[in-house]
């Protein structure tokens, strides 16, 4: 079926749009679709039916617990089978999810259990050389029978053993199901509205400390239709992605816009390029969710020509951009013919644009796409996209023409309502109905989105404001530069200076003085970076949805230095 006649089967289907829970769209589903595979692991395949029936035992026994509506539940897990029917439960219950990032440290993990105040923490026992027991027992010592002086607000810890262990006196995931069917029904009193409160995502943090995002049950199901809508979601998409759940991409663009089509995700639980390619063949996957440097690592693996790719037709690209070269080798190299990359931010609900899967490859890499449409559950008076973006004054907050260059400010029915416990954040973020994004930008006359920098990233070389993005997209169109990232380093005599760092492309030998060259011979003189360091991929220091952390690069890059002085 064609990409018009794909969304037109949609459009029918979701016109007028119902705004309902999570717990209700699952349910939704689990009618329909009863007997389709809902979550494939290499362990499990759950059906809609089986994993809506978990999520009603385990919200059961949470609300046993005394767990109910506001109430905060924290889910620290990676994409095991079980986070999903979780993830429902909490919804199911009236409280409010917290998924967290299961790459904290002990510090880090002690912040958001507090900050939040969760009431409930559903924990995986350890994973990847991660011990999560021993962190809340260096947390709050204890923990199995309450957060205590540590964690006032943590009435209760309930396991899922993943290396096989357990904890004496703690309450493992299936025995808080076994109390949900001694205390069948015990949830039903915790039915929330469309327009409550459904999730608290944390910010990926990279720029600083993560906050809170609060979000509706609503907000986060308009995202996710958007993406079927603007994507073309034909009926039984299976998704593949290895994104945390626990972030609006692997969350939203993965699993809430699956069940959309009684589509099935598959989910990994760490990056691997083998095993991607592996389970593209074993699970027929016609479908999944990268980051660049991921696409890079699939088509440099070697199992890549021995595989049976030919299930895979869509990739979905976020969270950084890529170069052309990138996306004619996806297509030629691994047979993906609807391309799509994307831009949003949490506080908007998830990404908010995308490209066309029809788009020509030239749209992918100049823009990062238009707002989704969305249909029924868009805006009337934007012919249905899911968002509005202009351009502000990043100092004044004035409004700017579109092609104007400034702050990328939006609005629409998927914003955040607050940060969670910090009042001034949220009147500096979200003011009257705009959300403003720190991100730098310009919208093209035919309504692409092209994002130019962070305002947080700019810096200053011998007093010249210099924009990083100019840098960055001059050194990528080099064949020999996958990707770089230009930074400002302080320095005694300039105040800071200008550092990029380059990862090659596959092969490439490209040298510290082509780079100067290059810049030289086509930026102002204050842009061209004094200074240029390599890395491999794997060496970047990212959040785990590939987004990378460009405060760390400078301390690295400090590090560098100094050492090298020495």
């Amino acid at each position: 079926m064609q990409i018009d006649a794909r969304r037109q089967v949609l459009e029918s289907r979701f016109t007028p749009w119902t705004p309902m829970t999570l717990d209700e769209r699952l349910d939704r589903c689990a009618a329909e679709y009863a007997e389709r595979p809902l979550v494939v692991t290499d362990e499990v395949t759950w059906t809609y039916a089986e994993v809506r029936d978990l999520s009603v035992r385990l919200a059961d026994g949470l609300a046993a617990l005394g767990i109910g509506p506001e109430h905060r539940v924290g889910i620290l897990m990676t994409n095991y089978a079980e986070f999903v029917p979780a993830k429902f439960a909490a919804a199911r219950t009236g409280a409010i999810s917290v998924p967290l990032n299961f790459r904290y440290r002990a510090e880090e993990l002690a912040y958001v259990l507090r900050q939040s105040e969760c009431t409930a923490l559903i924990t995986m026992t350890g994973f990847d050389g991660m011990d999560y027991l021993a962190m809340l027992d260096e947390i709050a010592p204890g923990w199995e029978s309450g957060g205590g002086e540590a964690l006032p607000d943590l009435r209760q810890v309930i396991v899922l053993s993943t290396d096989g262990r357990e904890r004496d006196g703690a309450m493992t995931l299936d025995q808080l199901a076994r109390l949900g069917d001694a205390n069948a029904g015990a949830s039903a009193g915790g039915r929330r509205q469309p327009g409550d409160l459904g999730d608290m995502l944390y910010t990926s943090g990279t720029t600083g400390s993560p906050k809170g995002v609060l979000v509706t049950h609503d907000a986060v199901q308009r995202t996710a239709y958007g993406t079927a809508l603007t994507r073309a979601f034909q009926d039984g998409r299976r998704v593949l992605f290895s994104l945390p759940c626990y972030h609006m991409f692997g969350y939203v663009e993965g699993l809430l816009s699956t069940m959309l089509v009684g589509g099935a995700v598959i989910m990994q639980t760490r990056f691997d390029p083998g095993e991607y390619l592996r389970a593209i063949e074993q699970h027929r996957a016609d479908d999944m969710l990268c980051v660049p440097t991921m696409t890079v690592a699939l088509l440099e693996h070697p199992d890549r020509a021995t595989r049976d790719l030919s299930s895979l037709n869509a990739l979905l690209s976020g969270a950084a951009p890529a170069p052309a070269w990138l996306y004619e080798r996806c297509r030629d190299d691994l047979g993906v013919s609807e391309l799509c990359t994307g831009y949003g931010m949490t506080e908007c609900g998830g990404a908010m644009t995308l490209t066309l899967p029809e788009d020509p490859i030239e749209q992918h890499v100049a823009t990062v796409g238009r707002p989704k449409l969305a249909g029924a559950a868009g805006i009337p008076a934007r012919d249905g996209a899911l968002v509005e973006y202009a351009v502000a004054d990043p100092i004044s907050g004035e409004r700017l023409p579109d092609d104007a260059e400034g702050e990328l400010i939006s609005r629409g029915p998927t914003m955040m309502k607050a940060f969670w416990g910090k009042p001034e954040e949220t009147a500096r973020t979200l003011r009257g109905e705009w959300v403003h994004s720190g991100d730098l930008g310009r919208i093209t006359p035919d309504g692409y989105v092209q994002v130019t920098g962070r305002s947080k990233e700019l810096y200053k070389s011998g007093g010249e404001l210099v924009m990083p993005k100019e840098i960055e997209e001059l050194l990528c169109a080099h064949d020999g530069i996958s990707q770089a990232f230009a930074i400002g380093v302080p320095d005694d005599r300039w105040g800071e200076i200008g550092l990029v760092w380059i990862v090659r492309a596959p092969g490439s030998t490209v040298t510290e003085q082509e780079v100067i060259a290059l810049c030289k011979d086509n930026l102002a003189r204050f842009k061209v970076p004094k200074r240029v360091l390599f890395a491999r991929p794997e060496e970047l220091p990212m959040t785990p949805t590939g987004k990378v952390q460009k405060f760390r690069l400078v301390r690295q890059a400090q590090e560098l230095l100094e050492h090298a002085a020495t």
